[in-house]
């Protein structure tokens, strides 16, 4: 089965950028026009669920992202690959890495979830778990997380763009395995180079929880804090990103 993917660039660094909860293939923001094509090929995939392959049944888990991934990187012929995960494409970045060591140069999360699970009070959790069928509840986490410094059209978009490249079913059926799941003890320390972006006006995944998750596992994971963003760097900060990814990649 060949997976849809948009590759940008040709260069001799292949990335796999795997998509947050919010996101798809094409939900990287400015990022892909500022990719160095002559340094880097990235290969932007939806999960199943998601984008072009909405109408694509699926478990929807990370480990059928994993697998999908892995997938991808051999139809394109890549037998070593970086890693770039946004959010829940965090989560999925580690699952790769812990099926398939070999295989990864390096990790880059962009606010990224970690492999443990996270903390949710009750009214947290509420707010996510009604997201699948409330386009509100999107519309204040993407607020929430980019500390409420936005445009209500920016906000507008961002869900619309989510409620268009989702389904519904596999939207809410990401939740648990992304926001509860739990295989750290199953992710080797990694033995290449690790580094996680956050937003300091990320009120969920911001330094301090980077601190307490990925850093905590990882003691050779690098944090570099953006000070003019929250969650979604490839929209609030993209140059700064993709300055950083280069940095990290390198």
């Amino acid at each position: 089965m060949a997976i849809p993917v948009t590759v940008v660039g040709s260069g001799p660094t292949k990335v796999l950028a795997l998509h947050g909860w919010f996101g798809s293939a094409r939900g990287w923001g400015w990022l892909p026009e500022l990719i160095d094509q002559d340094s880097y090929s990235y290969a932007f995939v939806d999960y199943r669920g998601y984008g072009r392959r909405r109408d694509e049944p699926g478990e929807y888990t990370m480990a059928e992202i994993s697998a999908d991934a892995r997938g991808l990187a051999d139809e394109l012929g890549w037998d070593t690959y970086a890693l770039l995960g946004h959010s829940m494409g965090g989560k999925a970045m580690l699952q790769v890495y812990a099926d398939a060591p070999s295989r990864v140069t390096a990790m880059v999360g962009v606010s990224p979830v970690p492999a443990s699970a996270l903390p949710f009070d009750d009214e947290s959790w509420a707010l996510f778990d009604g997201a699948a069928e409330r386009d509100e509840n999107r519309y204040a986490i993407i607020d929430l997380t980019t500390g409420g410094r936005h445009s209500k059209t920016w906000l507008d978009s961002m869900v619309r763009h989510s409620v268009d490249n989702s389904t519904r079913a596999a939207f809410g059926a990401y939740l648990e395995p992304w926001a509860k799941g739990d295989f750290a003890v199953d992710v080797p320390a990694p033995t290449v180079p690790v580094t996680v972006i956050a937003g300091e006006h990320d009120a969920a995944l911001g330094p301090d929880a980077m601190r307490g998750t990925w850093l905590a596992q990882f003691p050779s994971c690098t944090l570099e804090t953006f000070p003019n963003a929250g969650h979604y760097a490839m929209y609030e900060t993209p140059v700064a990103l993709a300055t950083t990814l280069e940095k990290a990649l390198r």
